[in-house]
C-alpha cells in the first residue's frame, strides 16, 4: 500500500470535524428513549435546552410555576406508565419543582427532573455564584435518587440511568443534576453519539414465589369475609383484564381507593366502596392490590377488624409489615402476581360466601338510597352536593372525560358523588394530600391523551395552581375548571372577633373566578344553581377549549379539615384565646 503523500494528510486535516453539545446530548438521549413530551419554565441556563427539544420534534409545555410543571410530568408518568420529563432552572426553580418531585416520590409516580446548576467549583467553596446552590445535596432526601452529570460524555449515561430508576421497582421520582458548563460543553459529534444508549427492558417483569402465591390462595380460600382493597398501584400497572378476572372469578367484594376508581365501574355489583366502613370493620382476609396501609387506610387499625389477615401484592418488599403483619406477602410486579395467582387457583377454590355479599351490598343499598336524597334536595345558596351532582350527571355522557379533583370538601364529596368507569381518569391529591396538583395534572391528562378534562377545585386549592390557566389557553387545551367557591379555606363564615382583619380561613367572598380566565382568553360561565351548572359545563364541554366555572357555594357549607378533621390536633380552644393588647 502507497502512504499518503504530505499534502493528502494535510487535507484530511482540513476538513472539520462535526461537532455537538452537552445540550445535543440531553435531547438526542431523550429522543432515543422515547421522551416525546418535557414540561417546565426555562431561563439560565436551560432557555436553549427547551428550544432545541422543541426544534427536534419533543413537545415543550412551558407553565408559570415550576410546581406545576412537575406535577404535569408526574402525573404523565402515572399516565403513561413511563417516566415524565420536567426540566427548571436552577436553585429556586430547582426547589419549586422538588415539591412536585417529592409527591411524584411518594405516590410512586415515575418522573425525572433534569434541573440545570450552578458550577461545582463555585458552589463547592460557596463562593456565591448566581443561584448557587447543591442541588443534589437538597434533593436526596426527598426522591427515589439522585445524580449529577459532571462530564459532557456522561450525559447519555445520565439520561439513561435516571430514567431506569424512575421506572424500574417501585416508580418515583428521579433528580439529574446538569451544570451550566455540561450543557455547553463541546466535543467532536462521532465520540459524543457514541456515548448514547437505548434502555432495554427498563422495569422487567418481578414474579413472585410459587410457595408464597399458594400460601396466599390459602389463606384467601379460607376467609369467610374477603375483602379486596384496589390501591392507585393497581390502576398504574395497567393490568385492568387481570384485575377485573380475578375479582369477577373469586366474587369478592371490593373497595377501590379515590385513583383506582373506575379499574371496575364504581356501579359493579361486587363494589362496597359504598359500604366501606362495614367492609373494613368485617373483613377477616383483606388482598390488597396496588394500596399500602397508610394514613388513608388507618394504617390498617382504625376501623378494621382487629383480627383481619392481610395478603399484600406490591414490588417493593419493604413494604411488607409497615403497619400491620403481613400474612401472605405477594412481592412481585401486580401484572405477574395475578398471573401466578391464576395459573395456580383450582376452579372455585376462592369464593365469598353469599352471607357476606348480601349484608355488604344491604348496607351499600341504604348508604346509596340515602345519598340519593341528599342529591335531590336543592336548597339556596347552592350546597357542594348539588353542585357536583350537576358535574357528575354532565359528565356521565362523556366518559372519556378525565376528572382532576383537590380540595378539602371539593374533594371529600366530589369522590363520593361524581362515579367514575374507565380507569385513570380520576386523579387527585392522593397519598400526600398535597394541594397544587390540580392545573399541573389537569394540563398534562389533557396533553397526553387528547381528551376533554374537568378540574373540580376548591376555592383556596385553585389558587395554588390557579395562573396555570393562562398556560390553558395558551395551548387551547380542552381543560374546563369547575370552581367550588364558598370564599373561605375549608368554609366562608369564618370571623375574626378580634379586629378588622380576615380571619386566617377567610377568602375573599366576591371574588370572579370567572373573569380571570377571560383575561387569557378563555370562556368563563358564574353558576348559582345546579341548573346553571349544568348549562355551563354542557357548553363548555362541547366547545372543546379552555373554560372556567365559578360556583357560588354557601359560605356556611363546608367542615373544618373536610372529612379528615379528626388529624386537627387537640389544644386550648379558639375561644379561650385571650387576644393580644395592641
Amino acid at each position: 500500500m502507497t502512504a499518503p503523500s504530505t499534502v493528502e494528510t494535510a487535507a484530511a486535516a482540513d476538513v472539520p470535524t462535526e461537532l455537538t453539545d452537552g445540550y445535543h446530548l440531553v435531547v438526542d438521549a431523550l429522543k432515543m428513549n422515547d421522551v416525546d413530551t418535557i414540561y417546565g419554565v426555562v431561563g439560565i441556563p436551560i432557555t436553549d435546552l427547551a428550544r432545541l427539544a422543541q426544534a427536534q420534534g419533543i413537545r415543550y409545555i412551558g407553565f408559570r410555576h415550576e410546581s406545576n410543571a412537575g406535577h404535569a410530568a408526574a402525573i404523565a408518568g402515572y399516565l403513561n406508565k413511563k417516566p415524565g420529563v420536567a426540566l427548571t432552572v436552577s436553585a429556586p426553580g430547582f426547589l419549586n419543582g422538588l415539591v412536585a418531585l417529592a409527591n411524584a416520590t411518594t405516590n410512586c409516580f415515575p418522573m425525572v427532573q433534569i434541573s440545570g446548576s450552578s458550577e461545582r467549583h463555585l458552589v463547592d467553596l460557596k463562593q456565591g455564584d448566581y443561584e448557587e446552590m447543591d442541588q443534589l445535596a437538597a434533593a436526596q432526601p426527598f426522591v427515589k435518587a439522585a445524580y449529577r452529570v459532571s462530564r459532557v460524555e456522561d450525559i447519555g449515561r445520565g439520561i439513561a440511568r435516571a430514567l431506569r430508576t424512575a421506572i424500574s421497582g417501585r416508580p418515583g421520582g428521579v433528580y439529574l443534576d446538569i451544570p451550566a458548563a455540561v450543557l455547553g460543553a463541546i466535543m467532536p459529534k462521532a465520540e459524543g453519539d457514541r456515548t448514547l444508549s437505548r434502555l432495554v427492558d427498563p422495569a422487567p417483569r418481578q414474579l413472585p414465589a410459587p410457595e408464597a402465591v399458594d400460601r396466599a390462595i390459602e389463606l384467601l380460600a379460607s376467609a369467610e369475609r374477603p375483602l379486596i382493597v384496589l390501591g392507585k398501584g393497581a390502576a398504574y400497572a395497567q393490568a385492568d383484564a387481570k384485575v377485573r378476572q380475578f375479582v369477577e372469578s373469586t366474587g369478592i367484594p371490593y373497595v377501590p381507593m379515590s385513583m383506582a376508581k373506575g379499574l371496575l365501574p364504581d356501579d359493579h355489583p361486587q363494589s362496597a366502596a359504598t359500604a366501606r366502613s362495614l367492609a373494613l370493620k368485617k373483613a377477616d382476609v383483606v388482598m390488597l392490590i396496588g394500596a399500602r396501609l397508610n394514613w388513608l387506610l388507618g394504617h390498617g387499625r382504625a376501623g378494621w377488624n382487629p383480627d383481619a389477615k392481610f395478603v399484600q401484592i406490591d414490588i417493593d418488599p419493604k413494604e411488607m409489615d409497615s403497619n400491620q403483619p403481613i400474612s401472605a406477602p405477594l412481592v412481585g410486579d401486580i401484572e405477574s402476581v395475578l398471573d401466578a395467582l391464576a395459573e395456580r387457583t383450582k376452579p372455585g377454590q376462592i369464593t365469598a360466601p353469599s352471607a357476606w355479599r348480601e349484608e355488604l351490598g344491604a348496607r351499600s343499598a341504604q348508604n346509596v338510597a340515602k345519598m340519593a336524597a341528599r342529591l335531590e334536595a336543592d336548597p339556596h345558596p347552592m350546597q357542594f352536593m348539588g353542585a357536583l351532582k350537576a358535574v357528575r350527571d354532565v359528565v356521565r355522557a362523556h366518559p372519556e372525560t378525565y376528572i382532576v379533583n383537590e380540595g378539602a370538601n371539593a374533594l371529600d364529596i366530589a369522590r363520593n358523588v361524581i362515579d367514575m368507569h374507565v380507569p385513570r381518569h380520576r386523579l387527585d391529591s392522593g397519598t400526600w394530600g398535597v394541594m397544587g396538583i390540580g392545573m399541573g395534572y389537569a394540563i398534562a391528562a389533557a396533553v397526553e391523551s387528547g381528551a376533554p378534562v374537568v378540574a373540580v377545585e376548591g376555592d383556596s386549592a385553585f389558587g395554588f395552581s390557579g395562573i396555570e390557566i393562562e398556560t390553558i389557553c395558551r395551548y387551547k387545551l380542552p381543560v374546563v375548571t369547575v370552581i367550588m367557591n364558598n370564599g373561605g379555606v375549608y368554609r366562608g363564615d369564618d370571623t375574626n372577633p378580634y379586629d378588622d382583619a380576615p380571619s386566617p380561613t377567610t377568602l375573599m367572598s366576591a371574588a370572579r373566578h370567572d373573569l380571570l380566565i377571560e383575561a387569557f382568553g378563555g370562556k368563563g360561565y358564574r353558576a348559582t344553581t345546579p341548573a346553571e351548572v349544568t348549562a355551563a359545563l354542557t357548553e363548555a364541554l362541547a366547545s372543546g377549549g379552555p373554560a372556567l366555572i365559578d360556583c357560588v357555594i354557601d359560605p356556611s357549607a363546608g367542615t373544618e379539615s373536610g372529612h379528615i378533621s379528626h388529624l386537627n390536633p387537640k389544644g386550648i380552644t379558639v375561644g379561650n384565646i385571650t387576644p393580644a393588647k395592641k
